[in-house]
């Protein structure tokens, strides 16, 4: 039998490993996920073929408990809300690891008579992933608007509490680890690393929220292996290690995308406060408004136009209509491509998913690097909803948050068209010189009904 079950693990590890390749593209994103969770499904078996594997009735009102609940919110869920269940589905998985080393505490009477690398293995997945349960939560009501995006610190006191803090929560687990016994010694650990997980998140603003995830996500994989090795599972040792390695690789690329470091990130976000216009309010200053009507002309006499989505294109769920009046371009013989910005939205990836669901080709979708030497030979920039991944003062304003951030280079196009509800600020909270340029015109409105409006102005001409 244990033959049997190592050769199962071996199946589902080539398939979670095969899954994830698929994952590289929208074309294969489905059949990867399908082949991943195949290999779950092989994982999940295998363990509950281990001899003594414990109470089935308990295991099965489990599974059709977590069936029952995931199942339909997955399936109803709104693209818009995807990073919200992202970081709900990733805390989830943090505070399932903490409990089991709890249990593992509980049923060891203290981790009594069992080597010294399963008693620290054990006390380090309770440790992260108490903070990626309470912490994801937190990000979770940010997204959700249940709390406010913005920072929320307690100014001079945040570092030192966050300190102080994570030092209980170590000398808890020393003492642990020396042989303490008490359950609430364990209570106690699981504790104070909610309350870390509360302190770190709630200070980061909504700017930072997409690397957040990713980093919460990376921490949950870690935890995982972490109880894997004290379990001796194989099947959580290796997931939770693929999860927790391309976490954290993700997590490095969307801080280097941010010109942010992650401990920076970690310190004390910025966002969601009030817009911040360097010295002149955003009444003071010009900005040309535009139509539908023209905008459809500028671009059916364009050689070339580039959409720029952020988030609120996915707010207004205007994808569909987006791939409609590109369609109608296209068929007057322009040339259409995607500036595709790391950060942009919500959640890593959150454009490309949504443009993947209204079937915009792959090869339309232009990463920052590719795209940006293409903006000095675009007609018409079309911007739907994104702020700071366009805002010139990232390069041009040393005081500005987002200084060095790199950004879509929008304002070296000859046209610029923003479409937006308002004036107001993106994540960070500031003002988009973008808007004030000689080049850009503004065409206020929900993004579904203006491109709506725009591709009813093409269809006309």
């Amino acid at each position: 039998m244990s033959s049997f079950i190592a050769v199962l693990y071996i199946i589902a590890f080539a398939l979670f490993i095969y899954g994830l390749m698929g994952l590289t593209g929208p074309r294969t994103a489905v059949r990867g996920n399908w082949i991943a969770a195949a290999g779950m499904v092989i994982a999940v078996v295998a363990t509950l073929l281990t001899p003594g594997m414990g109470n089935w009735l308990l295991i099965i009102l489990g599974v059709v408990l977590g069936t029952v609940v995931g199942v339909p919110a997955a399936r109803k869920v709104k693209m818009t809300a995807m990073p919200q269940m992202v970081a709900l589905f990733n805390g989830v998985g943090g505070g399932a690891v903490a409990l089991i080393a709890w249990v593992e505490f509980r049923t060891t009477e203290g981790y009594a008579h069992e080597p010294e690398y399963v008693a620290i293995a054990s006390l380090f997945a309770a440790l992260v992933g108490s903070i990626s349960f309470w912490g994801s939560n937190i990000a979770f009501g940010k997204l959700q608007e249940l709390i406010s995006g913005r920072p929320i610190t307690l100014g001079k006191l945040q570092q030192p509490l966050n300190v102080i803090v994570l030092v209980a929560a170590l000398a808890l687990a020393v003492v642990i680890a020396a042989g303490g016994d008490s359950e609430w010694l364990m209570i106690g650990l699981l504790v104070a690393a909610a309350v870390l997980g509360v302190l770190v998140v709630l200070p980061i603003g909504g700017a930072d929220m997409p690397v957040v995830i990713s980093l919460l996500n990376a921490l949950t994989g870690l935890s995982a292996a972490a109880m894997g090795l004290a379990l001796d599972n194989t099947a959580l040792i290796v997931a939770g290690m693929i999860v927790g390695a391309s976490g954290s690789i993700l997590t490095n690329l969307m801080a280097k995308a941010m010109n942010r470091s992650i401990p920076a990130i970690v310190a004390g976000g910025f966002g969601g406060g009030a817009a911040a216009t360097g010295g002149r309010s955003a009444e003071d200053r010009p900005v040309r408004s535009t139509s539908a009507s023209d905008t459809a002309i500028q671009m059916a006499y364009a050689g070339k136009v580039v959409v720029v989505p952020g988030y609120g294109m996915a707010v207004a769920q205007a994808q569909h209509a987006v791939r409609e009046m590109a369609q109608l371009l296209e068929s007057k013989g322009i040339s259409v491509a995607y500036a595709i910005h790391p950060v942009a939205g919500r959640m890593p990836g959150h454009m490309n998913v949504l443009l993947a669901e209204a079937d915009v080709p792959y090869d339309q979708l232009k990463e920052m690097d590719e795209i940006n030497s293409e903006f000095a030979q675009t007609d018409v920039a079309l911007v739907i909803g994104a702020n700071d991944v366009t805002n010139p003062a990232a390069e041009t304003d040393p005081g500005s948050p987002i200084y060095g951030m790199p950004i879509l280079k929008v304002n070296q196009s000859r046209s610029v068209i923003v479409l937006k509800r308002s004036m107001s600020s993106g994540f960070a909270g500031i003002d988009n010189e973008l808007f004030y340029d000689a080049k850009t015109s503004m065409l206020f409105g929900d993004a579904k009904t203006s491109v709506g409006d725009i591709v009813e102005e093409l269809k006309a001409l």
